[in-house]
């Protein structure tokens, strides 16, 4: 089972999900935006991503395809700059690892 350790973060790969403090979050489906509180950090990049995203209208149903909501959110990210727990880049298609 491959798996990437980051500082605070385990990203599984093999079932498309980040554990972080114990608790399991999908690598898709509806995602919140916030400011605090997160349950995930995310840093976006041009190189090197942990993980290629995939920005959807709808059906965020496979790895790296996310829909942005304003409420009911599978998982609330803040978009840092520096100590992330995962890498993302921005895709049109192919989304995944």
């Amino acid at each position: 089972m491959p798996l990437i350790v980051m500082a605070q973060a385990t990203i599984d790969k093999s079932n498309g999900t980040v554990t972080k403090d114990g608790k399991t979050f999908p690598l898709y489906g509806k995602v919140q935006i916030v400011n605090s509180f997160p349950d995930l950090k995310v840093q976006i990049v041009d190189a090197f991503p942990d993980l290629k995203v995939q920005v959807v209208n709808s059906f965020p149903d496979k790895i790296g395809k996310v829909q942005v909501v304003n409420s009911f959110p599978d998982v609330k990210v803040q978009i840092v700059n520096s100590f992330p727990d995962i890498k993302v880049k921005i895709v049109d298609s192919f989304p995944g690892f």
